[in-house]
């Protein structure tokens, strides 16, 4: 198990990134949460299976269709402690 804090940069906000995110998520048993940042980035947090963080970490540089993803800084942290994946805001 593990989990990540994503910040990711771009065109992200307005393009239904969230959503896109939660499905993903959802698809890949992860728990965790997504919201929009006032600078206009997207943060998130995401647990699971060690290869399902990585492999919507490998999703998020791409997004939905209309997104434009130009960086992602990523972290190690502490998993949430509800189970399932949540849009927040």
């Amino acid at each position: 198990m593990s989990a990540k804090r994503l910040v990711i940069a771009g065109r992200v906000q307005g393009v239904g990134y969230r959503a896109w995110m939660v499905r993903k998520a959802g698809d890949l048993g992860l728990s965790g949460w997504v919201r929009n940042r006032p600078d206009g980035t997207v943060e998130a947090l995401v647990s699971g299976e060690t290869a399902a963080v990585e492999e919507m970490s490998r999703l998020c540089r791409r997004g939905p269709r209309i997104a434009e993803v130009s960086s992602i800084d990523e972290e190690l942290c502490e998993a949430p402690e509800e189970v399932g994946f949540f849009q927040l805001g």
